[in-house]
């Protein structure tokens, strides 16, 4: 039995907390023993973890405050599980479990690195600080683990990551769960009090610098003044009547009648479901967002600007577009409007055939699996 601690910054609604959530209930429970540690709180997905057996700790340390007595909360829970890999999630986790991991001894340890080219001037100036001392501390895992090529590639080029061995790791995506469903799709319809005259376009992201609402709204704006049956529905944490500026610009655009804010959800796969076009207009940072993969394997056709691995994972059954480019963007939804209804469906099938082809939740874990067995066989776990 090899036994792996999954040490992440928090357990929050993000693509790496989820992608953590996908491997470890899909992975071979007779021969992997995982534990997750949380420096934040569960969060959302603490408590969905628990429910499937795996123990779950959280640690409630501020990334501020991750001083001598977060090191030895870290220490001692280490200790207690005594794991043959410690598996980092993200920046701030990979640098404390580097730290904690020497410290305690642990035979193995793997960084995951899930972004691209993220802007840093838009985040704390710890954040930048804790990824220059990653590039820094890089050739010290045995392995880094990253989710799209652009990841790799910015990191190893342009940061100065210097792995001992980069390992190449797509997201996976459950088909079972995230299908077509056209009773999902008429109920989701009916609770937003819309019926399939309405062309629905949606963007699962949450609130963030990154992720490039604005792009959105402007071009849903003229979007709009060519479609009166166009609707957008918004998808994510902090993306709400709650969030003012989100609000304030909806309403500048005229949009107050055609934006849905609907906030955190989830019900991704029923909403993905009632979808007629999915959109991820990112500016940057992007690696493999979760949610196009997800849209796609519902059967939908995407619109996605060309950031991370984006393109490569849309191939030709979507639309990529150059980044923050408000007339490109309208451009790609009239051209998947004018398909019709029949020519999305044959678009949505090819895109859910490529998820299962490439990205499915098998061949995601099958691949951590292997990987973790090498290293616990060459660290003599």
């Amino acid at each position: 039995m090899i036994r792996v601690l999954h040490l992440i910054t928090g357990l929050g609604s993000g693509g790496a907390e989820a992608a953590l959530f996908k491997l470890i209930v899909n992975m071979d429970r007779a021969r992997f023993e995982n534990h997750v540690l949380s420096l934040g709180d569960e969060g959302v997905w603490g408590p969905r973890i628990k429910k499937e057996g795996i123990p779950v700790v959280a640690l409630h340390i501020g990334l501020h405050d991750l001083g001598i007595t977060g090191l030895m909360r870290l220490i001692r829970a280490l200790q207690r599980f005594r794991p043959h890999i410690v598996q980092t999630w993200m920046y701030h986790a990979n640098l404390a479990g580097l730290v904690v991991g020497r410290l305690v001894g642990v035979p193995a340890l793997v960084w995951n690195l899930r972004c691209a080219d993220m802007d840093m001037k838009r985040y704390s100036h710890l954040s930048r600080l804790v990824r220059w001392l990653g590039a820094w501390l890089s050739p010290f895992p045995q392995v880094i683990v990253v989710n799209s090529e652009a990841g790799r590639k910015y990191h190893e080029k342009v940061l100065g990551y210097r792995s001992q061995r980069w390992k190449m790791i797509g997201n996976g995506f459950d088909t079972n769960i995230f299908r077509p469903d056209p009773s999902a799709r008429a109920r989701i319809r009916a609770e937003l009090g819309l019926t399939e005259g309405h062309l629905i376009i949606g963007m699962v992201a949450r609130f963030d610098p990154m992720k490039d609402h604005d792009t959105f709204l402007t071009s849903a704006a003229v979007l709009r003044q060519k479609h009166d049956n166009v609707r957008f529905v918004l998808v994510g944490r902090d993306v709400d009547e709650r969030n003012s500026m989100l609000c304030e610009k909806i309403c500048a655009l005229g949009l107050a009648q055609s934006v849905l804010l609907l906030g955190e959800r989830h019900d991704i796969a029923n909403l993905d479901a009632a979808l007629d076009v999915a959109t991820l207009v990112s500016g940057f940072g992007e690696g493999f967002p979760n949610a196009v993969g997800e849209a796609m394997s519902c059967g939908v056709p995407c619109v996605v600007s060309d950031v991370g691995d984006c393109a490569a994972v849309v191939g030709d059954t979507g639309r990529v577009i150059p980044r923050c480019d408000t007339d490109a963007l309208v451009r790609a939804w009239e051209d998947i409007i004018g398909l019709g209804i029949e020519g999305r469906r044959e678009l949505g099938a090819l895109a859910r055939s490529r998820i299962e082809q490439r990205f499915s939740i098998e061949t995601m874990a099958k691949s951590y699996e292997a990987m973790y067995v090498g290293i616990a066989n060459g660290a003599g776990c």
